[in-house]
Parts: structure tokens; sequence; C-alpha cells
């Protein structure tokens, strides 16, 4: 339309429906499935693994309290005995005559590496069962020695065992250990195997 000379617009620009709409479905996030809300990552799963340790750790240690004597020997086999001991340290009694401190910095180290394996193993994707369970076994084990830590001040340890083919006195008998320490060591042990076989390139392929 011209007024005196002037050309005005008779409507304003249309804005685009399509740049709109793709304008849209680029911003909003869309519909929210409730389902997928709730949904468990697949391999968490494997905790229940860790739940396990943790009851036979712990039902084993209280058995052992409760029908053996400190630190006298009960043979069960020319290689293996029962032997109530108490560690207040870590591994081959590592920081046992610290003087008390120990006691707290383990349920600390212990309840961070669980933590932190948990968040590692919720990660996993289906079809990494070897690796699940490598972790959930050292998860139940480090729970097991932290519940001791926590409520006794000491770790319980009950198994003790001999191998005489080795000539070394560290063997014979070999440092008393429980249920926890041995589901620990597989679980590590579990996770070097993976390990390595990730770096064989004739694995990967």
């Amino acid at each position: 339309m011209c007024v005196v000379g002037i050309t005005v617009p008779t409507s304003a620009p249309a804005l685009s429906t399509l740049s709109y709409a793709d304008a849209v479905s680029r911003t909003w996030p869309g519909p929210v499935n409730p389902a997928a809300m709730h949904e468990r990552p697949p391999m968490a799963r494997w905790l229940w693994l860790s739940l396990l340790v943790l009851a036979l750790d712990q039902g084993s240690k209280w058995l052992a309290l409760a029908t053996l004597d400190a630190y006298q020997p009960h043979l069960v086999t020319s290689f293996l005995n029962w032997t109530l001991m108490y560690n207040s340290g870590a591994a081959f009694s590592f920081l046992s005559d610290a003087g008390g401190w120990q006691r707290w910095f383990f349920v600390t180290v212990a309840l961070a590496m669980s933590l932190v394996l948990s968040v590692w193993l919720m990660r996993l994707k289906a079809g990494e069962g070897w690796l699940a369970a490598g972790l959930a076994l050292i998860i139940g084990g480090a729970l097991g020695n932290l519940v001791d830590r926590a409520l006794l001040g000491h770790v319980v340890d009950f198994i003790q065992v001999s191998i005489p083919a080795i000539q070394l006195a560290i063997f014979n008998p070999w440092p008393a250990f429980n249920i926890a320490d041995s589901a620990i060591f597989v679980g590590v042990a579990i996770l070097l195997v993976m390990g390595l076989r990730a770096e064989d390139p004739k694995e990967s392929n």
C-alpha cells in the first residue's frame, strides 16, 4: 500500500513455520519416559555377589569368634588350620602398631574404594561379566573388612595355610586371612587377567 509516496507493507514478514518447528525440535527435550528414568544399569545385578561375599565373610568371622580361642591353632589338614587372630593394620599387619589412627584411615580408604568401584561397575556394558565379577568380589571383600574395623577396631582373621613345597618361612604358615581377603585376591586376579587380555592384540581381534 502506498500512502503519500511511502510504501507501507500490508503485513509483517511471516515467521517461517519450518524454521520454527526445526528450532523447537532442537531445543525441546521431548516426552519423558518414566520407565527409562527408573531403569537399572545392566550390570547392577552383580552387586548381589558383593552382598554374598559380605554375608559369608561376616558369618564365618562371628562363627570363628564364638568357637575358637585366640592364637590357638586348630589343625584341619596337614596344610590348613583355623587360627583366630586380630589384625589392626592392613595386609601382612602393615601399620598394625601405628597407635590407633589407622583404624578410621582404613575405614575411609575402604569406603572410598567401594564407592569408586561401585560406580565403575554400574557403568559397565552388558557382556563385561568377568570384569563385573572381579569388581563385585573386591567390593564385597572391602566392605567385609570395613565392618570389622568400624565395629571391632581390627580385622578378624582365622584361615591359615602352609605350603611345604615352598621352602620359605613366609609360606609356612602363610599369614592368617579371611573370606574377605580371599574375595579381594580373586577379584584383583580377574582384573589383571582381563587387563592382560585387553592388551593382547590376538584377544582384541
